[in-house]
């Protein structure tokens, strides 16, 4: 049997937690708050029994005061049939198995339950990516994982099928952020509790040289004409239900009753006519 890869050190990501989360650098996570609140408006439906898996829950309790809730560890505590919504706010980016979290998200919710997860997506912070693996090969000749590995939208759909979730749904919001420099990025990452994490991570200090030349790459690249630069996050919205029967079902192909061309009132021309128009 092969051995999960253990992509995040735990105890690591705790400690960045705990000692450098700042609240006035939780802007990521506002904004996922307010997406949340604005997404759950469009659904029109009172949910009496939520549970939030968030690191940052006096953020989340005002406006959930009925809310359980937890941290993101692998074994999450929820007990099954529990719960009308789940919201997994911005950590299954360091989850080394997503695909469990959500199964067990799906679990714990009731029939027609709502599972809402938010995390980065593959394009968050590709200019810092860029820069830091130019300057670590020009300087030392080799690379160490210093960003955690992120997924791409277009193979988030299919895991919330995977999973079992119904009527999933995928879709990102890219933002951007300005800086005065590299520097003022990296701290308030590390302020966001974003700090480096991952297991493999290199465990001896990175030389000075290879900082300050990712920052005049980063610089030379990517600063906008006021001499700040840019730094991208892509947050993803995973959004599905638990099946229930009482939800919409797909029609089978071939049940329609009446044809599209009944519906716009024209004639229907056969597939064949088009590709070979009848000679005159």
């Amino acid at each position: 049997m092969t051995t999960p890869r253990i992509l995040t050190d735990r105890t690591a990501l705790i400690r960045n937690r705990e000692q450098q989360m700042r609240p006035d650098a939780l802007f990521l996570m506002q904004e996922v708050l307010h997406d949340v609140l604005e997404r759950l408006k469009d659904v029109n439906r009172t949910f009496t029994k939520p549970a939030i898996i968030t690191q940052t829950p006096d953020l989340w309790r005002p406006h959930f005061p009925d809310a359980v809730f937890l941290s993101d560890d692998a074994v999450l505590d929820l007990q099954p049939n529990a719960h009308d919504l789940i919201i997994h706010a911005l950590s299954l980016h360091w989850a080394d198995d997503p695909v469990g979290q959500m199964i067990q998200c799906n679990r714990a919710l009731m029939p027609d339950g709502l599972f809402l997860g938010a995390m980065l997506g593959g394009q968050t912070l590709q200019e810092l990516r860029q820069a830091l693996a130019m300057a670590e090969t020009e300087i030392t000749g080799g690379l160490s994982p210093r960003i955690a590995p992120m997924a791409e939208i277009r193979d988030l759909g299919a895991l919330l099928q995977r999973v079992g979730l119904a009527l999933p749904v995928a879709d990102s919001i890219p933002l951007t952020a300005s800086y005065a420099d590299m520097g003022a990025l990296m701290r308030d990452l590390r302020a966001m509790g974003e700090g480096n994490a991952l297991n493999d991570r290199q465990r001896i200090p990175t030389k000075r040289a290879v900082f300050q030349r990712a920052g005049e790459i980063y610089s030379d690249h990517f600063a906008t004409n006021d001499g700040r630069i840019p730094a991208t996050f892509e947050i993803i919205y995973l959004t599905g239900w638990a099946p229930s029967d009482t939800q919409q079902k797909p029609l089978r192909p071939g049940s329609a009753t009446h044809s599209l061309a009944e519906a716009l009132n024209t004639s229907e021309t056969a597939a064949n006519d088009l590709i070979f128009p009848p000679k005159d």
